[in-house]
């Protein structure tokens, strides 16, 4: 099997939506639909990608070789890919009731 040919390499934050994410064996695990940014820190927290049956799933940046043009490859397996956890929930916004949410109603 020939090598991935997936371009140039980019900076993280460049990578765009819908670039396919590769598995350490060169196996097809996904598709980019996120690249999540530390921006206090400015280093990659890492990638939302979905799988071809369309499960979302997390990659921390430390399991992410090389971002490029035309691919994302993870140091993992397809295999280890596929048993990765979901991204979590946002967190809610501000002033959207979070608190009020795991607390209840505010006393009087």
């Amino acid at each position: 099997m020939a090598p991935i040919d997936d371009g140039l390499a980019l900076h993280y934050l460049a990578v765009e939506r819908g670039t396919p994410v590769y598995g350490s064996d060169e196996q097809l695990v996904g598709k980019v639909v996120e690249v999540l940014d530390n921006a206090r820190e400015s280093i990659m927290d890492g990638v939302v990608f979905e799988t071809p049956d369309g499960v979302r799933r997390f990659v921390d940046a430390p399991e992410v070789a090389r971002t490029a043009e035309r691919g994302v490859t993870l140091t993992i397996s397809a295999a280890e890919a596929a048993q990765l956890p979901p991204p979590e929930s946002p967190p809610p916004k501000p002033g959207g009731g979070g608190l009020k949410r795991l607390f209840g109603r505010p006393r009087r």
